[in-house]
């Protein structure tokens, strides 16, 4: 069942998307070579809680860590670690948030240090796509234009796009009704209502679409260990153009 939101509602949607927002930048400001995606995880937790609110995705389903922290071929749902980030690397930071009987949930890769072209390419086709499918969440339309908005403008570039894992609607429950693939067919699925509200979040794979489950249960790896991308924002569908509610500016503002 989709639950519509009401402007009352919006008002704390927007608070928690703007912290999970500013949270996503502050780990971004210690993403250099050498430090952990561990440590990352704490100074997410307690920037989080500095603002009397609480991690997201802590202890949800029995996740054990405040952020899903995906480095390389690792999709999304990565485990924090005392893995040190090398030069090359990126890694996938997603991040949610629980404020005032909401919840918040946003994704950005970050490059660590200077990334080859290749990789480069992805991480720019990734976040392109993801604005893309934004562009299609207005009342009116279906779910599948947004995945087919995503996936139209990907595949062209040579990458895929994972199918297993999809966005999703959110509110006071993290995980709501209804999926948002990022593939599809225009005027297929979901009718899209003034009042819903996503998370859009492209998972784009430099390789193949094939996808594994980690040992642990949570990690999603691409199946040819080539290197995945994932940013997501969370968005109001409204009539004509859509509300982004959280945003990137906090983080490309910083560089």
């Amino acid at each position: 069942m989709i639950k519509l939101k009401t402007e009352e509602d919006l008002v704390l949607i927007r608070e928690n998307a703007i912290l999970v927002s500013k949270t996503l930048a502050e780990v971004g400001r210690h993403i250099v070579p050498g430090i952990t995606t561990k440590e990352l995880d704490l100074i997410a937790e307690k920037y989080i809680r500095s603002f009397g609110a609480e991690p997201g995705f802590l202890g949800y389903g029995g996740f054990p860590y405040t952020l899903c922290m995906s480095v390389n071929e690792v999709v999304v749902h990565g485990f924090p670690s005392d893995y040190k980030l090398k030069e090359g690397d990126i890694v996938s930071v997603d991040c949610g948030t629980v404020y005032k009987g909401f919840n918040g949930d946003s994704a950005y890769t970050f490059p660590v240090g200077n990334v080859s072209k290749e990789t480069q390419a992805l991480l720019d086709a990734t976040k392109a796509s993801l604005y893309k499918g934004i562009e299609k969440a207005v009342a009116g339309g279906r779910i599948g234009d947004i995945g087919y908005a995503v996936q139209s403008y990907v595949e062209p570039l040579g990458f895929s796009v994972v199918r297993e894992m999809v966005g999703h609607g959110i509110g006071r429950n993290l995980h709501e009704s209804p999926e948002v693939p990022n593939y599809g067919r225009h005027g297929r699925g979901v009718k899209l209502q003034e009042g819903m509200v996503i998370c859009i979040e492209p998972m784009i794979n430099a390789g193949v679409k094939d996808v594994y489950l980690d040992d642990n249960g949570w990690g999603v790896i691409t199946q040819d260990h080539k290197n995945s991308a994932h940013f997501e924002l969370m968005v109001a569908v409204k009539h004509g153009t859509p509300e982004v509610l959280s945003t990137f500016e906090f983080i490309e503002n910083n560089k």
